[in-house]
């Protein structure tokens, strides 16, 4: 089934299921008034809403067309929000443009940090940058929603606890990140408010892309309108989305509604190269820091700017027919 949230003038909005091809909707609050709500109760709540799903489906509900723009990221505030680092290939090249080698253990112990969660942007919403010095970047990733998982669970039950997949923007301030790393104390002001795609869809909407634990399917990152990344996320994931939810609850429990990133999806080139851009027949980037990173890797510096004011990023994921799975994010950087 696909999930939304449309807003209402509240925090947590109202929670809607949406139709398979994004057109229409019916209100779901009298089975759950949001969507935390329904992951609290998931057993209880979620027959309700396939039930009104396959209403939905065959229109045999009254509906509301579904503009994506008055929908809120599903959860508009969750409990938790952790993202992870699925695609090593990615760290890779962060390490490589400043002359450093990923440590062995990255490659069988993920890497995660904690991100703030207590209010996400909305799909549609601009992202505001007070200083174009911060080095402002789109990341492009896929992420999963839990219900309660339990302390120290395998990966191979981690993946039963998820219950809902996404797309997110996670924006980053490149500039400031060096020197929150050097305090030896994480992520915190480079890593601003984030946003996630305007439907999230349980992991049978996927079929047969969804194997593994991974979405086997291009994430397609546009950047001022032209494409940008074409990678595919099932393609170079050193961790799966099962793996970092067992990571992330290695020494505690997670809550309903947590949040777990795959990190940038980023592939390699056909020769383990770096890979080129789109516009040279290539798969892209997800990120601007990738190509900035290629770009120093072979002339010795960026050429890229990351973005300014004016600047937009579009991130979908269609399937094998073209037809879009979790709307789009798409946003304008202007100033704060």
């Amino acid at each position: 089934m696909k999930l939304a949230t449309i807003m209402d003038g509240t925090r947590d909005g109202k929670l809607v299921v949406v139709s398979k091809d994004l057109t229409r909707y019916c209100a779901a609050d009298n089975i759950a008034p949001t969507l935390q709500y329904a992951l609290d109760n998931w057993d209880e709540i979620a027959p309700k809403l396939e039930a009104l799903y396959t209403d939905v489906q065959h229109e045999a509900v009254p509906c509301e067309r579904f503009h994506e723009r008055e929908a809120h990221s599903p959860l508009p505030r969750a409990y938790q929000w952790a993202d992870g680092s699925a695609y090593i290939n990615h760290v890779e090249l962060v390490r490589k443009a400043r002359g450093a080698e990923v440590p062995e253990s990255f490659y069988h112990d993920p890497l995660m940090y904690q991100g703030g969660s207590d209010a996400f942007l909305a799909p549609r919403d601009d992202i505001p940058l007070g200083d174009t010095k911060w080095g402002c970047d789109m990341e492009g990733e896929i992420a999963v929603v839990t219900d309660d998982v339990p302390m120290g669970v395998s990966k191979e039950g981690a993946a039963g606890h998820i219950k809902l997949v996404m797309l997110v923007n996670d924006v980053s301030l490149r500039g400031l990140i060096p020197g929150e790393l050097a305090k030896g104390f994480g992520f915190f002001q480079s890593k601003p408010a984030s946003a996630f795609s305007p439907v999230a869809v349980t992991p049978d909407e996927l079929g047969d892309a969804w194997q593994g634990n991974v979405i086997h399917l291009p994430l397609m990152v546009d950047y001022n309108g032209e494409p940008f990344g074409r990678a595919n996320a099932g393609v170079d994931a050193t961790f799966s989305l099962a793996d970092l939810v067992a990571h992330a609850a290695r020494t505690r429990n997670l809550g309903a509604g947590t949040i777990i990133g795959s990190g940038t999806v980023s592939n390699q080139g056909p020769d383990g190269d770096p890979g080129k851009p789109v516009s040279e027949g290539g798969l892209g980037y997800s990120c601007i820091a990738e190509i900035r990173m290629i770009e120093t890797i072979a002339d010795g510096e960026a050429k890229t700017p990351f973005m300014a004011p004016g600047d937009t990023v579009r991130v979908e994921m269609r399937d094998a027919e073209g037809h879009s799975i979790f709307g789009a994010i798409e946003q304008k950087v202007v100033e704060a």
